[in-house]
């Protein structure tokens, strides 16, 4: 919740700036556009002021068929094959207005190949020093930070939460950590290739939300549906009025909605106070140096202490939603 209101101070206080009035002055600065420009996805990949990398856009409508070309076609507002980029969505509509079937590589899906492209490397990297050395030599280095890691999932979150039959859900486990971990690791680097904010993305973490779902309720034994659908309580709380198995049911429901939205409030909400934090420097200059040189200090103090915290935040997250799966899974398990 505290960082839920830290979201809406800070938009607040973009509103309330000069940048965000009604007739905007020239040269001043929008706080809470460039917030949420480099919070939303792109079809782009900014890398420096004068440094663009251009994206596949892979449209289809039933007028114009299939049409794919790179998103420099349609900077500054120009129009391609009948589409552009509104202004207010920044999505691809064609003269319309209308959106097409948009399966288009954008930077968040750009990134979501670079970081599934880092753990098949690591993984198969574990795999070809298993093969080489066995059990013979002690693992050191990576290798053993990576064993320590697996392991802690596998006994003290796998094991611990799920019990009998455990063995399964690892891998599922194992791979939502190492995923949430290099996604939240990445979003924290500035440059290329880090820098977009996939677990900042509702649609990633509800995409990992249903995942779990899927592994708490599909693999579930017999009884766990006859906890939801007929409790172990008196029967005037199951019948006629099916009070129990409804709210049973809601429940269902709601554990993938919380898990949705931890992860990503979290991870939001961490990267707009850092953003905001970065903006005070030039919003503080454009009243004054003598305002501004002070408030740069200051400014460059809390936005180093604010990417420390958010190191342990990207650990304690993709531990968090690892260790919730697991207990859910266990919770339907549990005979």
């Amino acid at each position: 919740m505290k960082r839920v209101t830290y979201i809406l101070l800070l938009l607040m206080l973009g509103y309330a700036l000069p940048g965000h009035a009604a007739e905007e002055k020239e040269g001043t600065l929008n706080v809470s556009e460039v917030i949420f420009e480099h919070l939303g996805d792109a079809y782009e990949w900014h890398i420096a002021s004068n440094l663009t990398i251009p994206l596949p856009c892979i449209l289809y409508s039933s007028e114009a068929g299939w049409n794919v070309f790179m998103s420099d076609r349609l900077e500054d507002g120009k129009a391609y094959c009948g589409y552009h980029i509104d202004a207010k969505s920044g999505k691809i509509v064609d003269q319309a207005g209308v959106r097409p079937f948009d399966i288009s590589i954008t930077k968040n899906v750009m990134e979501l190949f670079i970081v599934c492209f880092i753990l098949c490397s690591v993984v198969l990297g574990l795999a070809a020093w298993y093969r080489r050395n066995g059990y013979k030599k002690a693992p050191g280095g990576f290798v053993g930070m990576m064993e320590a890691v697996i392991g802690f999932i596998d006994q003290d979150v796998s094991k611990a939460n799920i019990g009998h039959g455990y063995e399964r859900f690892t891998p599922y486990l194992a791979t939502v950590f190492l995923f949430i971990l290099t996604c939240n690791l990445l979003g924290l680097i500035p440059v290329w290739p880090g820098g977009a904010n996939l677990t900042g993305n509702i649609a990633v973490t509800m995409t990992l939300a249903i995942c779990s779902w899927v592994a708490i309720n599909f693999f579930a034994p017999k009884s766990y549906f006859k906890s939801i659908f007929w409790p172990d309580v008196p029967t005037f709380l199951k019948a006629p009025l099916p009070i129990m198995p409804a709210i049973e049911c809601i429940g269902v429901f709601t554990k993938p909605f919380s898990l949705t939205i931890r992860l990503f409030a979290n991870i939001f909400a961490g990267h707009t106070i850092i953003l905001a934090l970065t903006c005070i420097i030039f919003v503080t200059w454009q009243t004054s140096a003598f305002v501004g040189a002070p408030m740069t200090v200051v400014s460059v103090l809390f936005c180093i202490f604010m990417n420390c915290l958010e190191l342990l935040v990207a650990f304690v997250q993709a531990y968090v939603f690892t260790l919730l799966t697991a207990s859910f899974i266990g919770l339907a398990h549990n005979e």
